[in-house]
């Protein structure tokens, strides 16, 4: 094992005082007190105010109807016993709230967090972005404007460059495209994910890891840049814009893939996870193998995940909040989660909103793949045109699961974030945090919150890999 690769696992699992210290000198680390964006669909709950008081000083804020008081009750609970530091959720059935909570600390960079977790206060969602992302593709495809098996070059012509013409849209919405990472042989420039046009320029000029459309590999960061690039010369907009326009703004939802001034006092800085799993393929691989896709992963993206020994994630810079990166640089909480997806658990509209056709968005999270090794995280996933299903590692220990109902659909986050909506139980469900845990998956934290959602819908057991 070369000398790098310990070095790798340590900076990656390190708890931190150095590296977060120093993450919060170029961070926000406060939270205005903003309000939240006005949305008939929350504001107008007739749920009961709940509230808990926990260990620190800190709060637990909400409403909740009487009979998801148990999935309050979990929220509380991954602070009292799960080292939860700040947390948001939302959760809808039929289009309409049934719990909305938030609370502990927002300032997690800080030694002794004091600020207050606000019912507006928002947090980096890292791959939840990539539903949002997914689902402005989809809606120029239900539109007309976009094919999913045309090939990418007929929207985006430089991209055609060795060996990709044939790669179709829908390759690329499904992580068969091959283009998982940028390779090491071409190095990412510092602060290159602060800049759409570059990153897809490298991709167009990059050979595939693999023949596309052969294989399947998580596209953790690639993702957004491709899809995003595809967006923008079908639409004329940037991703962030359209999502903006057509998605977040007619929702009424705080979600930005690109932050404006306005609401940049309002996030909550993310604390990398202080601790590894005793069993994580993906962090095996990129130890035992620096030079191969799993390191390129993190570590061939100009600097925004960090770099080994010491130089500190950009995630929560202000330059980073404010660039479009479509994979996994969204910003929002649990509410704007659960909001978007509520459409898509109730046919893809909601209130006066239609995102989809009923009979597109029928379909939409279909899963596609189901492989028992994903080329990029090294374990089982189950893989739609950009959202997952129900994942179910359970056999290899905590963090590589994300076990849901059958016909769910969503995406996590690094760290533990989720949002999906599951349409046979027309069912949405958001949560945010601000402690990353370790893992591919959901940790116990969001996975115990799910758990609670789907028992208190009166599913009995999550035994086999979903909840039925």
């Amino acid at each position: 094992m070369s000398e790098l690769a310990p070095t790798r696992r340590g900076f990656l699992g390190m708890s931190g005082a150095a590296l977060l210290g120093a993450a919060a000198s170029s961070a926000l680390s406060g939270c205005g007190d903003a309000n939240a964006s006005a949305s008939s669909l929350w504001d107008g709950t007739t749920n009961p105010a709940v509230s808990a008081a926990i260990a620190g000083g800190a709060v637990v804020n909400g409403f909740c109807a009487p009979e998801f008081r148990p999935v309050f009750d979990a929220f509380v609970a991954n602070f009292e016993s799960r080292n939860e530091i700040g947390a948001s959720i939302g959760v809808t059935v039929r289009g309409v709230p049934v719990l909305e909570a938030w609370g502990g600390f927002a300032d997690a960079l800080n030694p002794a967090p004091a600020a207050p977790w606000a019912r507006d206060t928002v947090s980096l969602v890292f791959s939840c972005t990539k539903g949002a992302t997914a689902l402005c593709a989809h809606m120029l495809v239900a539109q007309g404007l976009l094919d999913l098996d045309k090939p990418v070059a007929h929207y985006w012509p430089e991209f055609a460059a060795h060996g990709k013409d044939k790669i179709t849209v829908r390759m690329v919405l499904g992580h068969a495209a091959g283009l998982a990472a940028v390779p090491f042989s071409t190095p990412v420039k510092n602060e290159g994910w602060s800049d759409p046009d570059y990153m897809a320029a490298l991709l167009a000029d990059m050979t595939p890891w693999w023949e596309p459309g052969t294989a399947y590999g998580y596209h953790a960061m690639t993702f957004g840049w491709l899809v995003g690039e595809i967006v923008k010369r079908v639409s004329g907009v940037s991703l962030g814009s359209y999502f903006a326009t057509n998605v977040a703004t007619p929702l009424g939802m705080d979600f930005w893939i690109g932050m404006p001034d306005s609401a940049l006092p309002r996030i909550a800085p993310m604390r990398a996870a202080t601790e590894t799993l005793a069993n994580d393929p993906f962090l095996e691989k990129l130890v035992t193998d620096p030079g191969g896709l799993q390191s390129a992963v993190f570590f061939n993206v100009g600097g925004w995940f960090g770099l080994p020994p010491s130089t500190p994630p950009a995630y929560n810079s202000t330059l980073s909040l404010k660039s479009e990166i479509p994979a996994a640089g969204g910003v929002t909480n649990g509410r704007g989660l659960a909001t978007m997806y509520a459409a898509l658990a109730n046919g893809g509209a909601l209130g006066g909103t239609r995102l989809l056709p009923a009979d597109y968005a029928a379909q939409v999270g279909a899963v596609r793949s189901a492989l028992p090794i994903d080329r990029t995280l090294q374990v089982s996933t189950r893989f739609g045109l950009g959202f997952h299903g129900s994942i179910d590692n359970q056999i290899l220990g905590p963090g590589q699961s994300s076990i849901t109902g059958m016909t769910a659909f969503g995406h996590g986050g690094f760290g533990g974030s989720i949002g999906f909506a599951d349409p046979a139980a027309r069912l949405s469900v958001g949560y945010t945090m601000n402690r990353m845990g370790p893992g591919a998956g959901m940790n116990e934290r969001g996975q115990s919150i799910v758990d609670s959602v789907y028992k208190a819908l009166g599913y009995s057991s999550s035994k086999y890999g979903f909840w039925v």
